[in-house]
């Protein structure tokens, strides 16, 4: 067995996106801010409603995923298919952009909390031209696996063991579905004191981000808002220094060129080209 160790750290930068809203992004602030296939994450998290009230307008993607992890707040999707999802507390959206997507997400409050995350995923090139298509689970759908001592798992995303036991999310798991970069997501929420084993793919690319407390790996400590890259091995195990949540990410590599400009992530300078143009021309969502 081969224990994956930290090689690498990301601090979140704070940046702003959408009509002004205020982040904290780690992976994604540079090109080489990367760990195939996830290409982004965004932390938002504000008591303040004027960081948050304007939104992400209207707006196009092409040839990646998108994931929305709403912790607190109410936030509305719509799209160019006429879809409308609502994304409350502990909910999550999955969009495939494929084609292309045009959408917003527009928080549906005047007060209170917003605390979410976005994650970019990418899509291999054999993907990256097919339908959109998105799914909006509720919190009610999302599996939570108790890891004793106060501990607990939420399974967003895909299968993996912890603590000796298999244990499968929602998307791509529960749902039925097979995706190709076998994506695991998982929100883990540790006692002080409290260490989780967990069995992921040996060939994954994996990460966590801590966003309360500090975890160890190893004897490395990641402290909140930060980003740690894995090395490739069988075994992570994580220990809460104190009360922590962090998310832990894993996938399968694409192993391709990845040209991305703004929205769109494609595979060559002339698909980036082609897709300005299509966005330009109104057909970036066309057959």
């Amino acid at each position: 067995m081969t224990h994956r160790t930290v090689t690498r750290r990301i601090q979140a930068q704070a940046t702003s996106d959408g009509a002004g809203v205020k982040l904290k992004r780690s992976l994604g602030q540079s090109n080489g801010a990367r760990h195939d296939p996830f290409l982004m994450l965004d932390e938002f998290f504000s008591d303040e409603p004027a960081d948050y009230l304007a939104g992400f307008p209207s707006h196009p993607h092409r040839g990646f995923e998108t994931v929305t992890y709403m912790l607190d707040g109410h936030m509305l999707h719509e799209d160019h298919l006429g879809n409308k999802g609502h994304l409350r507390d502990g909910g999550v959206q999955w969009m495939t952009a494929g084609r292309g997507v045009i959408h917003s997400e527009m928080p549906q409050q005047e007060a209170g909390r917003m605390r979410g995350f976005q994650l970019w995923i990418n899509l291999p090139a054999a993907e990256k031209m097919r339908p959109a298509n998105y799914e909006d689970i509720p919190a009610s759908k999302i599996p939570h696996h108790s890891l004793g001592d106060g501990g607990e798992a939420i399974l967003i995303a895909g299968q993996c063991q912890l603590d000796g036991v298999t244990v499968c999310g929602y998307i791509n798991g529960l749902d039925g579905q097979n995706l190709s970069t076998d994506p695991i997501y998982i929100d883990l929420r540790l006692k002080a004191g409290q260490s989780s084993h967990i069995t992921l793919p040996k060939a994954h690319n994996a990460f966590i981000y801590v966003y309360e407390g500090q975890a160890e790996i190893g004897e490395q400590i990641i402290t909140s808002t930060c980003s740690a890259l894995l090395s490739q091995g069988d075994t992570l195990t994580i220990t809460a220094s104190g009360d922590c949540r962090l998310l832990l990410l894993a996938a399968q590599p694409i192993g391709e060129p990845v040209v991305q400009y703004g929205p769109f992530v494609m595979n060559s300078n002339e698909e980036i080209e082609q897709a300005m143009r299509d966005y330009r021309d109104g057909v970036l969502t066309s057959d």
